[in-house]
């Protein structure tokens, strides 16, 4: 068995790396003022890849913190995944242009679907992540503030037959709770759709997490409070999972 993807996560607000609970805005908590320097810290430690949020470009209009996309692609050989504000084709060429190597669309294929299939034409499933972000079994958009009524199962399914194949999958209910990821939903997602590859996000709280999501078939996880608050140690999931 292959290791599992350690993929850390980097959310923005006032180009601020902070997280939230539940994705919650009012619970806001403020880890670092320069993303960058977390950035470049991951990367020395061994980190091979990174999922930058533009929290602030999730609940509006369009991307907000495209100037941390472009610093941290500029100044690291990290592969990034950048979502969040993406609502537009103007904000998909943006954030290309700014330096992501992926992008995580959701709302955007919730809203407007045949902008997203003439983004998985024009760049390919390689390069465009569906993201999965699910509440009580629905799709949640804009920054996780709507319920789409798109049940997560038929929004897999549906954009599965688009040629996706790369998946974000966040039980809103488990993220910055830090009691655990919702490994029963990942293993029954898997079981209904064996070709994706999924990334499971969302609860992990100690390196045993990470462990038990790499024996089920999820291709990468990514984390993110558990790190700013001591619970893993970026060089202990280095050690076990990448060298």
């Amino acid at each position: 068995m292959q290791n599992i993807e350690i993929i850390p996560a980097i959310d923005i607000i006032g180009a601020q790396c902070v997280r939230l609970t539940k994705g919650d805005y009012d619970t806001k908590i403020i880890y670092d003022s320069n993303p960058l320097n977390i950035a470049k810290t991951f990367e020395k430690a061994g980190i091979k890849q990174l999922h930058l949020v533009d929290l602030e470009g999730a609940r509006s209009k369009h991307i907000c913190n495209a100037s941390i996309l472009k610093a941290i692609s500029s100044n690291t050989n990290l592969k990034l995944d950048f979502g969040g504000g993406i609502k537009s084709k103007e904000d998909i060429e943006l954030a290309f242009e700014s330096g992501a190597d992926q992008i995580t669309l959701g709302s955007l294929a919730v809203s407007d679907s045949k902008l997203f299939d003439k983004c998985l034409e024009e760049y390919g499933p390689e390069r465009i992540i569906l993201g999965a972000d699910v509440k009580n079994g629905l799709i949640a958009t804009s920054g996780w503030e709507k319920e789409s009524g798109y049940k997560l199962f038929d929004f897999l399914s549906d954009f599965l037959k688009k040629g996706v194949r790369r998946v974000i999958c966040t039980d809103i209910s488990k993220d910055g709770m830090l009691q655990g990821p919702a490994i029963e939903l990942y293993q029954s997602i898997l079981k209904e759709f064996p070709e994706i590859e999924l990334i499971a996000s969302g609860g992990v709280s100690c390196i045993e997490d990470v462990r038990a999501l790499n024996q089920t078939d999820c291709k990468g996880v990514i984390i993110g409070k558990a790190i700013y608050e001591n619970r893993i140690k970026v060089e202990d999931l280095v050690n076990e999972f990448i060298r």
